[in-house]
């Protein structure tokens, strides 16, 4: 049947209902519309029922940086350029073409006639609206240090030259990035109509608005419970029509009750974030199949340069101490051992800050800490602290989230503590929180050293590089070195391949030896699905945008 029965609806709304207690309270080109899109027609095809242990932050583009949000955004919202399936490189989505047309001018023309599903147009007034309110609300601190903005460095100002023509003012010439970032979670084009200038729009005044014009619209929001998209028949993007009409996502607090619905047939896909375990059992598992994908997600600890022993604004003030503290710890971290022992293999030692598979990725903390060859080493640890003349054992603390990375990051964490602890060097005070308050404290000097993880915006190095060390960057660790800005800045607007590749390396040596943060693990992309289910080996691609419109049930 082309629609799922008010009966199986309705089931299924009851089913939320009554387990509401297990639940949580990123080139230019023509393209034709449709020439990306995976075979499927939408009068075909069942709905089709997701579950996920990722949170919303807010679907509110300037106000969230984290992907459970940008997993929504990727539904609702239209993109000037976007990745075809299959592919990590950008291509014209609502635009009908993107290119340069001059040094530091990136012009866009879109498409003719769009749209959003309230009725209201999209025009170059909407385009310019997005870009400047994101710019100042990231300026003002509107979104609480948790938006985007960041990868906006160098746009100067966007020029809408009349109903269908922008143009984008860059600050620096020959910006090899920025045709990406149009792509990322800094790229969705909003409702000037619905959102607020200057502040964050409440999610709820966003749905009911209507204020969406990608390959969904959401019908019903119950944030991190439930949420229901429907088809928009209006989208005139790169990706085509949507093979399945009616999508509900439902929210987990445990991954234990994912893996159990998936089993039984309750949901028809799983992603993000089953446990290593889970994800072994299910491969055993004769009535799912598991897709793997590539990966690009990375798990690191960031270091609060004003806060962590030693830090600039503590009582015991001092940088060449607080320096011997982050080097003792990246020589004592085993990444093997948690590769290993919780991660089962789904996840590999990380070396680098650009993980392996993209150009410019190199290893450099692999020859600067431990035993030089990625196992640890205690008495470099001990003399390296000793030379700063440093007081062991040093207390730590260290935070961890136990919500959206997964049921791994406890176990991740406590072998983290007990590598650090049993070198006698470190005393470890190890605390989590919940998601939504953890992704406010972290930016507020909460944290003297905590746990993040990065879900690439884009396929290329830089998306490694500036939201982490460029100054006034997305960590807000405090965290600033002139010498990484210029090399950052220099990477963007290199166009020879070689000599860009070999700014990224010099980039990641600097920044290991300043030890901003300390990278642990690279990961796979693994969703589960039902025997019926199509599609998900189309989506699960090196762009790293898991798009629901490409999947099909029956």
């Amino acid at each position: 049947m082309p629609y799922p029965s008010n009966l199986r609806r309705a089931a299924f709304m009851a089913g939320i209902a009554a387990s509401a207690l297990t639940l949580a309270a990123c080139s230019g080109g023509d393209s034709e519309s449709d020439s990306s899109a995976p075979a499927g027609e939408v009068e075909t095809a069942e709905s089709i029922i997701v579950g996920t242990t990722d949170k919303i932050t807010t679907i509110d583009p300037a106000g969230s940086y984290d992907n459970g949000s940008f997993a929504v955004m990727n539904q609702v919202y239209p993109f000037l350029l976007n990745t075809p399936y299959g592919s990590p490189d950008v291509e014209p989505d609502i635009a009908e073409s993107a290119e340069f047309t001059g040094p530091t001018e990136y012009t866009v023309v879109l498409k003719p006639g769009l749209t959003f599903a309230n009725g209201h147009d999209l025009t170059s007034s909407d385009v310019k609206f997005t870009f400047d309110r994101m710019l100042s609300i990231f300026a003002s601190g509107a979104d609480d240090g948790n938006g985007p903005g960041s990868l906006l460095y160098n746009l100067d100002s966007v020029e809408a030259v009349d109903d269908v023509t922008v143009v984008f003012h860059l600050k620096s010439e020959n910006d090899q990035v920025f045709p990406q970032i149009l792509s990322s979670p800094a790229g969705p084009i909003v409702d000037e109509e619905v959102f607020a200038a200057d502040a964050l729009t409440p999610d709820a005044d966003i749905v009911a608005g209507n204020a969406f014009a990608g390959q969904y619209v959401i019908t019903d929001y119950d944030q991190n419970n439930l949420l229901s998209y429907e088809v928009n028949a209006d989208y005139q993007g790169l990706l085509g029509a949507a093979i399945t009409p009616i999508v509900d996502v439902k929210y987990y607090a445990e991954e234990s009750n994912l893996k159990l619905d998936i089993q039984q047939g309750n949901i028809d896909v799983a992603f993000r974030s089953l446990s290593a375990t889970d994800v072994a059992d299910l491969r055993e598992d004769e009535n799912v199949n598991v897709v793997d994908g590539p990966g690009g997600e990375i798990r690191y600890i960031v270091f609060n340069f004003d806060t962590m022993p030693y830090g600039a604004t503590t009582a015991e003030a001092d940088e060449a101490k607080s320096l011997a503290v982050r080097q003792a710890v990246a020589d004592i971290v085993d990444r093997q051992e948690i590769a290993d022992q919780v991660y089962q293999g789904t996840f590999t030692p990380l070396y680098s800050y650009v993980p392996a598979g993209l150009t410019g990725a190199t290893e450099s903390l692999k020859e600067l800490y431990g035993d030089g060859a990625g196992a640890p080493d205690l008495d470099k640890a001990a003399a390296t602290l000793e030379e700063a003349g440093v007081e062991t054992p040093v207390a730590l603390s260290l935070q961890y989230n136990p919500d959206h990375y997964g049921s791994g990051s406890a176990d991740e964490y406590a072998l983290v503590k007990d590598q650090l602890e049993a070198s006698g060097l470190f005393t470890v005070d190890l605390q989590s929180t919940e998601w939504v308050q953890y992704s406010k404290d972290r930016t507020s000097d909460v944290y003297p050293a905590y746990q993040l993880g990065w879900f690439p915006d884009y396929s290329d190095a830089d998306n490694y590089l500036t939201p982490f060390f460029l100054t006034e960057n997305f960590l807000g660790n405090h965290y600033s070195n002139p010498t990484v800005d210029e090399l950052i800045l220099a990477q963007a607007t290199t166009a020879d391949p070689a000599e860009r590749a070999g700014i990224i390396e010099e980039i990641q040596d600097t920044v290991a030896a300043d030890l901003s943060t300390l990278p642990l693990l690279q990961g796979a992309q693994v969703a589960v699905t039902g025997t019926t289910v199509t599609g998900a080996e189309d989506t699960l691609d090196a762009s790293f945008k898991f798009r629901y419109a490409a999947l099909a049930k029956g």
